[in-house]
């Protein structure tokens, strides 16, 4: 494949989701950060790029690539390695509701929720409670759902890893850095699928350094 250039930085859940990919598929390529913190996905340059201001954008092959769905499927189309698709008709709709509920529900619960209150939120007074508890519902329910797509397999969607689980630990990690972590993980059908995840090198090699 031609070069790739990824814009976005670490500390973002969708840019990770595309990192953990790349890493699977053991790609190369360059990572230009557009720190979301710093407001820099909505000035002109990057608005050149994603007129919506969002991250991730991945330039190859002569296109550019916006909606995290849209680059790992290309992705993972057009690299050597795991496919991160099953096969299985069945299975891919597992990982297609999972991935929709992440993208519709749990990750403003994750935003909007728990990192506004605990990460964000520059004074006591800042801090929402009732947007904390109302994250923390939505969360947990997102959970639930999704472990029940998953059943009794080792992933989300089958026995290999998809996309899902791609999309899903991100957001995880960053539920483990808030107080409210015993809460919102404590979910049946989680902890296995959790530690097993946190094994994976494409998980320890893309977490982003908070410090």
């Amino acid at each position: 494949m031609a070069d790739m250039i990824l814009y976005g930085f670490d500390g973002s859940t969708y840019v990770r989701t595309v990192r953990m990919l790349l890493a699977a598929k053991g790609a190369e390529y360059e990572q230009v950060p557009v720190n979301v913190l710093k407001g820099e996905p909505r000035q002109p340059e990057h608005l050149e790029r994603n007129p919506f201001g969002k991250v991730p954008v991945l330039d190859v092959d002569g296109m550019r690539l916006i909606e995290t769905n849209a680059i790992a499927r290309y992705l993972n189309d057009t690299l050597s390695g795991p496919s991160f698709v099953p096969q299985d008709a069945k299975d891919r709709a597992r990982m297609d509701m999972t991935i929709g509920i992440v993208d519709s529900y749990a990750y403003g619960a994750l935003l909007g929720g728990l990192l506004n209150y605990h990460l964000f939120a520059e004074s006591e007074e800042d801090k929402d409670e009732d947007a904390r508890k109302q994250g923390i519902d939505d969360l947990r329910l997102s959970l639930r759902e999704i472990m029940k797509l998953r059943g009794d397999d080792p992933w989300i969607a089958g026995d290999a890893m998809s996309l899902a689980d791609l999309y899903l630990a991100p957001l995880c990690f960053y539920v483990e850095q808030t107080p409210d972590k015993e809460t919102v993980l404590d979910v049946p059908g989680l902890a296995d699928w959790w530690q097993r995840m946190k094994r994976e090198a494409i998980y320890t090699q893309t977490e982003p350094d908070l410090g």
